[in-house]
């Protein structure tokens, strides 16, 4: 029996990259491990929920599945609702009809869940818990997946807001300051993995009357590769256990090849396997 009654869960989105974690996540419910407190960001937030709810292959179905069946994602909706995917059914008709969201059983779960979004008005990141209204964690799931010029800004309580990973991709430091100094961190990119470090200058006629949200896409490229460092660090003082891709992903973030997103699920769920050797972080 795995012990992790004190450890984090951390979720990195990475769009459909983050088949890599439903994979990993149904290994962890097919061996009943539970967390007393996950994070997700954009993508890590959707499997993460699924996850919260026991629901094992949900993910899955949703995001390979039914990708093939409806195809979701693809310019015709950018041109139609200025939107890359189509939200109205990934977050309406999924949960509600085609693929219901166990809300009762999520609502029920002793775990804490946080789901991280970008504030557009601060630029900065948001954390936010909802287990008691269906509609309200919709809301908080879709912003945190509204990817920046490809997604509209979406809100919740009325604050504008965007894809969590533009302000903390990888949410080590919070899950560390809600009390848990030992972390279990899911990656969507293999090891040794950077973005191009020169930061990009966005244009002032993109989100013109957000500023603050300006400034952070042109921070984030820094941001992220500094966070992964941060994750490296950890992972060798024993402070995290990282379960990340073994190969360079070929992947997009929009990714549409059922194929190639199978396989990185498959890869996802081999991966999940790893976590039997949790003992390596200290103290475990």
């Amino acid at each position: 029996m795995i012990d992790t009654k004190n450890i984090g869960l951390i979720l990195e989105g990475g769009g459909m990259r983050g088949v890599f974690t439903c994979g990993v996540l149904d290994y962890f419910m097919d061996n009943d491990i539970r967390f007393p407190y996950a994070i997700g960001v954009s993508a890590g937030a959707c499997n993460g929920l699924s996850f919260m709810s026991r629901q094992r292959g949900r993910a899955k179905f949703s995001n390979i599945d039914l990708l093939d069946k409806y195809k979701y994602i693809g310019i015709r909706h950018y041109i139609k609702k200025r939107n890359i995917m189509d939200f109205d059914l990934l977050f309406h008709e999924f949960p509600d009809n085609i693929i219901p969201y166990n809300y009762d059983a999520y609502f029920a779960s002793p775990g804490r869940f946080e789901m991280v979004t970008s504030n557009c008005l601060t630029g900065k990141a948001e954390y936010f818990e909802e287990k008691a209204d269906p509609k309200r964690v919709i809301d908080i799931v879709k912003a945190s997946s509204s990817l920046p010029i490809l997604c509209p800004i979406a809100y919740v309580d009325d604050v504008p807001m965007l894809d969590g990973g533009i302000c903390d991709s990888i949410p080590v430091e919070r899950s560390m300051n809600q009390g848990y100094g030992k972390n279990i961190v899911v990656l969507t990119r293999n090891k040794g993995y950077r973005k191009e470090s020169k930061d990009i200058k966005v244009p002032s006629f993109i989100y013109r009357k957000y500023p603050a949200m300006r400034e952070a896409l042109s921070n984030r490229n820094s941001l992220y590769n500094a966070q992964l460092d941060l994750v490296d660090k950890l992972e060798e003082e024993g402070k995290v256990f990282v379960i990340r891709p073994l190969k360079p992903i070929t992947v997009d973030r929009i990714e549409k090849d059922v194929d190639k997103l199978t396989a990185l699920y498959e890869e996802g769920y081999e991966c999940g396997e790893q976590i039997h050797h949790l003992k390596v972080i200290s103290g475990i």
